[in-house]
């Protein structure tokens, strides 16, 4: 019979393959862009795809006295900071570079400052699906990827994100999930709700139902 400890080491193997294997799966997309492509605006507000994927290599790049000098410098504010290093990097680096940080720290340990491993998996899948889907890719994140992140949707992490459910639940069209228990469903692609549960707002007739509306993009 196996013990507590060694079911948490096989959960973390798991997710330590699983993002590694994200990452080097969007450094190969990355790779297929073309330089428009890199320029057009993604879904994470504010910036274009070449802003997105420099942001997602800044912890691999930026030790912790940097990290915390950054934001130092952004007088404490994180979204400030993370802006400046994004702009600042996507404009100092070449497409290529940007996306060989992935595929060259497909390994690396860094995780956000709160939710482990399942975060830095979050991390990197919904910054590339800011970046397939807004650009129209029809790239279909693993489900064993989905479920597990899917499954770590809390208040907390809603409101964070500035999203409001009231009323709402949530229905993947495409796996066996929901979320919520408000009268009014929303219907979706289950990476599509994965968005709008990380606050994105995913393009027009994505989303389905009578609340869609107040989640889909313009």
């Amino acid at each position: 019979m196996r013990n507590a400890t060694e079911s948490t080491a096989d959960g973390q193997a798991v997710l330590k393959a699983a993002i590694a294997a994200e990452r080097r799966e969007l450094a190969d997309l990355l790779d297929a862009l073309t330089a428009d492509d890199w320029q057009a605006p993604s879904l994470c507000a504010g910036w274009t795809v070449r802003e997105v994927v420099a942001h997602q290599s800044m912890g691999f790049r930026l030790s912790l006295p940097a990290t915390l000098g950054e934001l130092l410098k952004a007088r404490g504010n994180l979204h400030r900071m993370t802006d400046r290093v994004a702009r600042r990097d996507a404009a100092a680096h070449s497409t290529a570079e940007l996306s060989a940080f992935l595929r060259d720290h497909a390994h690396h340990p860094w995780t956000p400052p709160v939710g482990g491993l399942p975060a830095a998996l979050g991390h990197d899948v919904v910054h590339g699906l800011d970046v397939t889907t807004a650009l129209g890719l029809d790239r279909r994140v693993p489900e064993d990827r989905l479920r597990i992140l899917l499954a770590s949707i809390r208040p907390r992490g809603l409101k964070f994100f500035g999203v409001d459910l009231t009323g709402v639940r949530l229905c993947a069209q495409d796996m066996d999930w929901s979320y919520g228990s408000g009268a009014d469903a929303v219907h979706g692609a289950a990476q599509d709700l994965l968005l709008l549960a990380f606050g994105r707002r995913p393009p027009p007739g994505r989303l389905h139902g009578n609340a869609a509306g107040r989640f889909t993009g313009r």
